[in-house]
């Protein structure tokens, strides 16, 4: 998996989303972008025929380009519960500690409220005799006789994967190392605490191991199987940064945020070039919808997130995701309300304009609303049949006059569930940004997936957001954060200091060694000094407090550590208690490796004032009301050129709404800016 020296490869981003699996390549200095369906029972199959096709358009074979891939085998395997048969190993006492879990409840009010069962259920947890005090003194040894009859057990259980996770192993790893070692004959992968997570916190560590040796012999076999057709294969990272398929393999706890990561990676990129650095980033796709808030810092990361209903304890990016997306399936329930999703149509068989099924959706929606102006999906490729769409949301329309005892239109059930689905999407917006503290008049609302663009400014007027922009190949905005993502290798390791003097030495000594093993993963990767740069960070915390900030590791005296921390408290919370001793409870490195990116280029048209001409007019409804709209195509329109409003922008991969209250221009790098 060492990227070449001597030859030059094409790089090509892989999104793989719900309806669509999107490509991107850099063609002739331009990016070329195009979608083919997806294929759920084997996405693999997508991605190979989409490869040909770049292969052929660049006149390469397969194993000469280097993919970067955003997956979602991982987080379907995990919402599916179709994972490996796993077997844990702990430390006796401790085989309930994934049942056991935290007492908050998962929902607060509900008294039948159920947690998801653990992953790996009760008959296949083991304990081993063995203690470890938490400053790393061995209380009791493990003995190797008990590990004999461990292999056996697991040997008759049939156990397909393993997860190491012993009391205390982040201080002293010679234990798991000794497990890991007699497990060798079982030719099964092992997971290992130390390894993947070396941090306290017993119940988030263990989850975060058993995901991952739950999601390893599929992501191994899918990967190795993908591989077979593009060797130069990388994965996206749900922090925000590629590694090697190797590495997601042994890893794939690392990816089950793949695709978000990647779009919010490229929304990023396409707000720095417009000269945005406060940004929501709004990614509406066949399936669900990802939101993230992104500000002067870049992109913001968590070690708090959860993944049906699991803990998951590394770095991932801190997106919030709700099941609402083009395919999401529209019905009435039991009290005659309108309900939008989280069922979705997917690919297969798809909106009822797709052709294949009776399933009224928002995309459906949309198609009676006239908001797709004609044209179809992915430029004319894939037609609309808006009839079919008309007869789905007529039955639609059907239920919800016999639930409301009054006739109910078709436009007026499609309009229906255009705004149930804008207040689910609504609500996670606010999520990320008014219940954290942050005033969305603050912000760029920055649209992208298929579907963003639809329901872009209808959000940002219901959140005061002033501005949207919406960048070029959209739809395909994933795929193109994932190959301009760089290669990154998080670490991080338990200390528990309190800021006091002769700290600053301690971290320096625990930097270094996160910061030697990150420089060999790199240039085993191909990555040579000179392409390598490194972020350190803090979990901190006041002492006795349960959970951590995270901070920028000071450079200077330890008063800097504590000053920070107080600041990020303050911002968080709202107070500060600088009286308090402030805790280290973790180093942490981001290790990067640097990828060279595509260009931006400017827009080179003349007219940077002209006023755009629709390719053609015609009729939609805006907010029930129905009314004549300019088409543009997105290819038409140049640097500077305005748009009248109201309009119906259309591209490949993407369409945007613009209804009259708006003014709209593209920017010079070719940025649809509407200004609300």
């Amino acid at each position: 998996m060492v990227r070449s020296k001597t030859q030059p490869t094409t790089r090509v981003g892989v999104d793989t989303g719900g309806t669509f699996t999107d490509f991107v390549c850099e063609l002739n200095n331009r990016l070329h972008v195009f979608k083919l369906p997806s294929t759920p029972a084997d996405p693999s199959t997508a991605i190979v025929a989409g490869l040909n096709r770049i292969a052929a358009l660049v006149g390469a074979k397969l194993r000469d380009l280097e993919v970067v891939h955003g997956t979602t085998v991982g987080t379907n395997a995990l919402l599916q519960r179709r994972g490996a048969r796993t077997a844990l190993i702990t430390t006796s006492g401790f085989e309930d500690v994934l049942a056991i879990g935290r007492q908050a409840r998962p929902e607060l009010y509900n008294l039948d409220a159920v947690r998801p069962p653990p992953l790996v259920p009760d008959d296949l947890r083991f304990g081993v005799r063995e203690r470890v005090a938490a400053a790393g003194e061995v209380l009791e040894a493990l003995e190797d006789d008990q590990l004999v009859a461990l292999v056996a057990k697991l040997r008759a259980a049939q156990v397909e994967s393993v997860a190491i996770s012993l009391l205390f192993s982040f201080v002293h790893p010679e234990h798991e190392r000794q497990i890991t070692a007699s497990l060798s004959s079982l030719n099964v992968p092992v997971s290992v605490s130390h390894q993947i997570l070396p941090e306290y916190r017993e119940y988030e560590r263990t989850s975060t191991v058993c995901i991952n040796a739950y999601l390893q012999p599929l992501m191994g076999s899918y990967l190795k199987k993908l591989a077979t057709h593009a060797p130069q294969l990388w994965v996206m990272q749900s922090s925000g940064g590629s590694i090697s398929a190797t590495a997601a393999a042994d890893e794939p706890v690392r990816t089950i945020l793949s695709g978000p990561a990647g779009g919010v990676v490229g929304a990023l990129r396409a707000a720095r070039s417009a000269g945005l650095e406060n940004i929501v980033t709004f990614d509406m796709g066949g399936t669900s919808t990802d939101v993230a808030l992104c500000d002067r810092a870049g992109l913001r990361m968590t070690n708090e997130a959860a993944v049906a209903g699991l803990p998951v304890a590394v770095s991932v990016m801190d997106i919030h995701t709700v099941g609402a997306g083009g395919g999401s399936i529209a019905r009435v329930d039991e009290g005659g309300s309108l309900r939008v999703g989280p069922e979705s149509a997917g690919a297969d068989p798809g909106p009822a304009c797709y052709g294949w099924s009776m399933l009224p959706t928002v995309t459906d929606a949309h198609a009676v609303l006239g908001h797709f102006g004609g044209a179809g999906l992915l430029g004319g490729e894939f037609p609309l049949d808006e009839q079919r769409a008309r007869a789905a949301i007529s039955m639609l329309a059907a239920e919800l006059s016999k639930a409301a005892d009054r006739r109910v239109s078709v436009t007026e059930a499609a309009q229906g569930v255009i705004s149930v689905v804008n207040t689910n999407m609504e609500r996670a917006l606010r999520s990320i940004s008014v219940e954290r503290g942050y005033d969305p008049r603050d912000f760029a609302l920055l649209p992208f997936g298929g579907a963003g663009g639809l329901h872009a400014v209808d959000l940002a007027s219901a959140l005061r957001i002033p501005r949207v922009i919406a960048p070029t190949a959209a739809g395909a905005l994933s795929a193109i954060g994932v190959v301009t993502a760089d290669v990154v290798k998080d670490l991080s390791r338990t200390v528990m200091l309190e800021v006091a003097p002769g700290i600053e030495r301690k971290l320096e000594i625990a930097f270094k060694e996160l910061e030697q093993t990150a420089d060999s993963a790199l240039r085993r990767e191909g990555f040579p000094a000179s392409k390598q740069r490194s972020e350190r960070s803090l979990a901190a915390r006041y002492k006795g407090q349960s959970f951590e900030l995270n901070i920028a590791a000071a450079k200077g005296s330890r008063g800097n550590i504590a000053a920070n921390f107080h600041r990020a408290h303050q911002a968080r919370y709202g107070y500060a208690q600088e009286s308090d001793v402030v805790e280290i409870v973790s180093t942490k490195l981001r290790s990067i490796g640097i990828v060279e990116k595509f260009r931006n280029p400017r827009s080179s048209s003349s007219r940077r004032t002209a006023r755009a001409k629709p390719h053609s007019s015609g009729v939609a409804y805006f907010d029930g009301a129905k009314v004549s709209v300019g088409i543009y195509r997105r290819d038409d329109l140049g640097a500077g050129m305005k748009l009248r409003t109201p309009c119906i922008v259309t591209e490949y991969s993407a369409t945007t709404l613009i209804p009259r209250e708006c003014r709209a221009h593209l920017d010079a790098f070719g940025n649809l800016v509407i200004e609300l």
